[in-house]
């Protein structure tokens, strides 16, 4: 066989090609490798490498190994039940400075991660890194970087456009603020934060109630975020629709369409999520508007506030006026009516998201997508409190996920959805379900032939939270119109790479994709002793990856 010259990417190992649901994968050649003389009985195929800390790029070492020749990859099935995965990178995979942290080991991840057959990465756009030097001021030399990265190893990469603060402050190793400018503007005008009833304000996305007020330094927000789209846009031209695939808008707290009803650090820390959580609609363009609203249908006392009753720091809705089965406010006039606008106004900053990423992407190849929280703690209650808080009408009495997944699909959006690895059996409580929640956000994207992106709530691979995966992606089986579905795993860390979480994560993408791969090894030689092939991972563990 005619040896040639191996090119320098992909470093380690590719794809067949395969389609899964109008999904297609990467098609690249596979890769043989022929043993030296000195190694001519080993039948495991291998790579050599002159150094131990580096990814080899093949070619004949020192100490044996081989010679990479190509061939050509065998014809695709006619079918596959599976989904391609992708890995959500680290929140600081580009550092404070705007540049790509731990070059060296991110590379050897990237490189890891397709040599396990995963079709992608994720990674968030921080709103706070890329415009913080002022308004109009964008840097994208990191993410360039970053995706250049991924081309280089046959990953495609999502995108996720965050405009929201990732950490709970400067204490958090991953905090990340909204730009500095924008905190300027804050301080100057504390309502444009939300607010809930007892004054408190947050920070971590700008109130809803000002989307379209002037009040960024003579842009609204809404122009704010579609500059930076189009910023995005024009900066990644040559990268969209082949190696950037998909656009996640960002469109609240932790990047999800809802109120901040209850802080995103606390959703995260087990024990507090069962909080009721806290209506924000205090601040005075919230109040202007749902005053508005109630002169509208003339009943003015309507519009005097938010529901009295609601005590958000409760977990019990049966010890509330307003959440109570029976007899509770909810499900009276003045009820629907407050909530019928706080979900409204919701889907109104969706819709104009959308619109925006719609005209601004179109013709680019892409796909916009925006991500649906899942807040399961009280699902198996009349009123879903957690989820009314955080403005999903969904009650027992009303479907509230089905408005919004209609609005994702008048702008040809995906819809993204957590939950996918959490089972009714570990629930702490008989009134939560993440199982239930998840069936139904997946019903509403079935009923809307919206393409779906799953995701995990916990960082985690054990073996039962990847086989719940597998079970959960299987009650989404595509629309009638060519939709897709993907799995998205969040995220991206050092534990990922030791030994026995490696083994379970490259099994659960083969299983998940179904996708024929091929993971190379490196052979190696060190203090002249032979050593048996090793995994990618030790190259990974090697770069001293993430902490």
């Amino acid at each position: 066989m005619a040896v040639i010259t191996a090119p320098p990417h992909p470093p380690l190992a590719v794809f067949a090609a395969a389609r899964c649901h109008g999904v297609r994968f990467r098609r690249a050649p596979l890769i043989r490798v022929a043993a030296s003389s000195s190694s001519s009985s080993s039948s495991s195929p291998s790579f050599s490498s002159s150094s131990s800390s580096s990814c080899g790029t093949g070619g004949s070492g020192a100490g044996g190994g081989g010679e990479i020749h190509y061939v050509s990859p065998p014809p695709p099935p006619a079918a596959h039940p599976g989904a391609p995965v992708y890995v959500t990178l680290p929140a600081d995979a580009v550092g404070p400075g705007g540049r790509v942290a731990r070059r060296r080991a991110m590379a050897a991840s990237l490189a890891a991660l397709a040599g396990a057959g995963v079709t992608g990465v994720a990674v968030e756009l921080w709103w706070g890194l890329v415009e913080r030097r002022g308004p109009g001021e964008y840097d994208w030399a990191g993410y360039l970087d970053l995706a250049a990265m991924a081309r280089r190893y046959g990953l495609r990469v999502r995108a996720i456009l965050a405009f929201h603060q990732c950490g709970a402050g400067p204490h958090d190793p991953f905090w990340v603020p909204l730009p500095q400018w924008v905190l300027e503007e804050m301080e100057k005008m504390p309502d444009l934060s939300y607010t809930d009833r007892y004054q408190r304000r947050n920070k971590e996305y700008i109130s809803l109630g000002c989307d379209i007020l002037p009040l960024l330094k003579g842009r609204s927000p809404i122009q704010a975020y579609s500059d930076f789209m189009r910023s995005f846009r024009d900066a990644f031209k040559d990268y969209l629709g082949a190696i950037v695939t998909e656009v996640q808008v960002g469109m609240g707290p932790g990047g999800e369409l809802r109120y901040p009803s209850c802080p995103t650090e606390k959703l995260n820390k087990p024990g507090s999520s069962s909080e009721l959580g806290e209506f924000q609609c205090y601040d005075k363009f919230m109040q202007a508007s749902l005053n508005a609203r109630a002169q509208i249908l003339g009943i003015q006392e309507w519009g005097d506030g938010g529901p009295a009753g609601a005590d958000g720091t409760r977990q019990n809705p049966e010890g509330t006026n307003f959440f109570r089965a029976n007899g509770g406010c909810w499900n009276t006039p003045y009820g629907r009516f407050f909530l019928e606008w706080y979900s409204g106004m919701l889907l109104l900053h969706g819709e104009r998201l959308c619109a925006v990423a719609d005209a601004v992407f179109s013709g680019t190849g892409v796909t916009i997508s925006g991500k649906v929280s899942g807040i399961y703690w009280h699902y198996y209650t009349c009123s879903h409190p957690s989820e009314l808080t955080a403005g999903y009408y969904n009650t027992l009495l009303r479907d509230g996920y089905l408005p919004i997944a209609q609005m994702f699909s008048r702008h040809k959006a995906a819809l993204c959805c957590s939950c996918f690895d959490l089972r009714d059996a570990e629930r702490s409580s008989s009134q939560s379900s993440p199982e239930g929640t998840l069936r139904q956000l997946i019903a509403a994207a079935k009923i809307c032939n919206l393409p779906l992106n799953g995701e995990n709530s916990v960082t985690r691979l054990d073996d039962t939270s990847l086989s719940q995966v597998i079970r959960s992606s299987r009650l989404y089986s595509g629309g009638t119109s060519g939709t897709s579905f993907s799995f998205n795993y969040v995220r991206m860390n050092k534990s990922m790479f030791e030994f026995h979480n490696w083994n379970r994560f490259t099994k659960f993408v083969r299983k998940m994709s179904d996708a024929r791969t091929f993971l190379a090894r490196l052979n190696f030689r060190r203090r002249q002793q032979r050593r048996s092939s090793m995994s990618v991972v030790w190259v990974v563990s090697r770069a001293c990856a993430y902490t």
